[in-house]
């Protein structure tokens, strides 16, 4: 049997490597590591409290922006302007 040499063997042991679970271990720790940051930043407040509390702020902002909004309406209803003309008037963005 020419060619074949005895007691080898055509399989190696190959030791797997774990990357995945150490970039995923990584990425758990980075993760938590935000977490913390997050955290610290509430200042040991309540996060649903700090979220019912933007939501308030968005609500009453966004009553007070429909009322400018009407204002703006009658008046230029009032001067016969568009409203489009009124924002430029003012000053005023019209995507905001």
């Amino acid at each position: 049997m020419e060619g074949r040499q005895s007691g080898s063997s055509s399989s190696t042991l190959v030791t797997p490597t774990r990357p995945s679970l150490t970039s995923a271990e990584n990425r758990i720790a980075q993760l938590e590591e935000e977490a913390a940051s997050l955290r610290a930043q509430l200042g040991g407040r309540d996060a649903d409290e700090v979220v019912q509390r933007h939501i308030k702020l968005l609500h009453t902002y966004n009553e007070i922006k429909d009322g400018a909004q009407r204002l703006i309406g009658a008046y230029a209803q009032m001067s016969q302007k568009t409203i489009t003309a009124v924002h430029e008037e003012l000053g005023l963005s019209l995507t905001e």
